[in-house]
């Protein structure tokens, strides 16, 4: 992907499922109208169908709308669900979202007897 000043995004989820089937017009309607966010921002939307095989991430590049998207070839992607139409991640969660690793769960300190 090429993304402008990459550190500043801001990267934000659609929960629930989307009809992936929906392109630029589809996705910026959902963005702006359900979402309420402004689709010019610099800022990356991500989405996901049912399956939580694929994912579609909407960007504004400067002179542009771009769409990128990832298919798993096994498994399916961590997706929240809820009643919020949006979450906000960090770049690391996002890094670890795309890669398969489910961003949700917290790893938990170990905790050792006489120490």
């Amino acid at each position: 992907m090429i993304l402008r000043d990459p550190l500043k995004l801001k990267v934000y989820i659609r929960t629930g499922y989307t009809d992936m089937r929906k392109s630029w017009n589809g996705l910026y309607g959902i963005i702006k109208e359900e979402m309420n966010l402004d689709p010019y921002s610099r800022s990356l939307f991500l989405f996901s169908g049912h399956s939580r095989k694929l994912i579609k991430i909407f960007y504004w590049d400067g002179n542009g709308f771009c769409i990128w998207q990832k298919k798993l070839e096994k498994g399916q992607f961590a997706w929240p669900s809820g009643s919020m139409d949006r979450v906000t991640i960090s770049r690391r969660e996002l890094n670890w979202l795309l890669r398969g690793i489910d961003f949700r769960k917290e790893h938990r300190e170990l905790i050792f007897p006489n120490e």
